[in-house]
């Protein structure tokens, strides 16, 4: 038997046939997440079909995108629109049997921060789901990835995808991680090292020491993330950290199912002699504190940088998408990133929601206040991710500093919502995207993590979160 990948592991135990000779198949799909945004299409088309969904149970309907995060929550929307997708929510729910976390329900939350808390993602699992970062459960050495509204009735229909195998990219991350950095700017370094299509085509999977050493919200962080550079998956091998982390879920087996599915999961790794398509290194021994300064999250450098001088960019279309993104963001070539003033601070989505997320941020502002010019907002990735902050007094914290202390929901990381940025305002954002838009028509996003979004709150600029500790500011 050849040596195998984690990845074509997954894929060949999920294979129900081979399709043709260039790698399609139909694929098994154990489970999906889907949203009230991506998915009324696909149920109307099993309407119109007269079709069922095959499995229900499988299936969790959940309310994240549309729904206002204003600290009083209520079940309705702020608008028309919402609303009504929400309504149509709730009736699929009802009329296909499939359990459905809506506003008011106390495990509602972002989809890739609720799954995880449920239990519902387990090692070697395939999801599908209409999010791009579904690819957030190869935390868990399960493959996760996006798919379109005509693949979702597909699948609903039928359990099974037509998909199409990918090329394997390793990725290992060496070095310790200095202190300050995390997660996020290991995945900014990566875009920025291989650009936002240096992985497309490829499913990722991230080895090495570093990989082990960071704990399961900084490896969900990573693998969130790879999407932005083109992956269509993303894997690290599961082991005792994600254990520990899922055992006792809700919907977790336990007993005797829980020790043959550890024997299992044991197994979920790459053969020391398995063939990646490409390979490269991360050092991390280096690695400063990243931020994003153009309009794409390969757009990004270390904190101590400047914008980017177009005129020193030989390639002619590099040089271009420089020129356009500081149109957009209304920057000056050779601007240190520390002179830009900040209109807003944003903590949260299903990049860097969690309650990890949260304890770094309030790290930093414990005991400070943020800038008189800019309005902070914390959104809890979850319902339980923010009662657990309000018991360990971190929502306290927060509020004392100035920041807005909302309801969970997917809020500022998108404009779908009623948290939306002006044009003209420039955020510093613990998010995914820095796309033209993304928080507002005419907002400008500059991503980071959520340290370092606490501690340009309270400068009121972009600034180094290591300098901002080291001398109490």
């Amino acid at each position: 038997m050849s040596a195998k990948t984690l990845y074509e592991k997954i894929l060949e135990a999920h294979t129900v046939r081979e399709l043709d000779d260039d790698g399609q198949l139909l694929l098994y799909i154990d489970r999906s997440i889907l949203n009230e945004y991506t998915s009324p299409q696909a149920f109307s088309g099993l309407r119109d079909s007269q079709r069922q969904v095959r499995h229900p149970q499988t299936i969790l309907l959940n309310v994240d995108h549309v729904n206002p995060t204003r600290p009083q929550r209520d079940a309705l929307m702020t608008d028309s629109g919402g609303q009504l997708q929400v309504d149509y929510f709730r009736k699929n729910a009802a009329d296909f049997g499939i359990e459905l976390f809506d506003v008011l329900d106390p495990r509602q939350g972002i989809e890739h921060v609720v799954a995880h808390e449920q239990g519902l993602i387990m090692p070697g699992m395939v999801i599908a789901a209409g999010d791009s970062h579904t690819t957030t459960y190869g935390a868990f050495g399960a493959l996760g990835f996006g798919i379109g509204t005509s693949e979702i009735e597909h699948l609903l229909a039928t359990q099974t995808l037509v998909y199409q195998r990918l090329k394997t990219l390793r990725v290992n991350v060496s070095g310790e991680l200095p202190y300050a950095c995390s997660a996020k700017d290991i995945i900014l370094a990566l875009l920025e090292q291989i650009s936002a299509s240096g992985a497309t085509g490829y499913a990722i999977e991230f080895t090495g020491e570093t990989i082990g050493a960071l704990s399961m919200e900084g490896r969900m962080t990573l693998c969130n993330m790879a999407v932005e550079a083109g992956a269509r998956g993303a894997l690290i091998a599961p082991d005792e950290k994600v254990y520990d982390y899922i055992r006792g879920k809700p919907q977790m087996p336990d007993g005797e199912l829980w020790q043959l599915a550890l024997r299992d999961w044991e197994t979920l790794r790459s053969d020391p002699d398995a063939q990646f398509d490409k390979s490269l290194e991360i050092d991390c021994s280096d690695l400063m504190p990243k931020v994003s300064w153009g309009i794409s999250p390969d757009q990004t450098c270390s904190i101590g940088g400047c914008v980017p001088d177009p005129a020193g960019e030989a390639n002619l279309i590099k040089r271009q998408a420089i020129e356009k993104a500081l149109r957009y963001m209304g920057l000056t070539p050779g601007t240190p990133l520390q002179h830009i003033q900040i209109t807003h601070a944003f903590i949260g989505s299903c990049t860097n929601g969690r309650i990890e997320d949260l304890r770094a941020a309030a790290a930093v502002v414990a005991g400070r206040k943020i800038a008189s010019h800019v309005r902070g907002i914390i959104v809890p990735g979850s319902s339980q991710v923010r009662r657990q902050a309000e018991q360990e007094g971190l929502a306290q914290i927060f509020a004392d500093a100035g920041f807005e202390w909302r309801q969970s929901g997917c809020s500022m990381c998108l404009a779908m919502n009623e948290d939306v940025l002006a044009p003209g305002d420039r955020c510093a954002s613990g998010t995914n995207r820095n796309f033209p838009g993304r928080q507002g028509a005419g907002a400008r996003t500059h991503l980071m993590s959520p340290a370092m979004v606490a501690a340009a709150a309270v400068a009121g600029h972009l600034v180094d979160v290591r300098n901002f500790l080291s001398v109490g500011q």
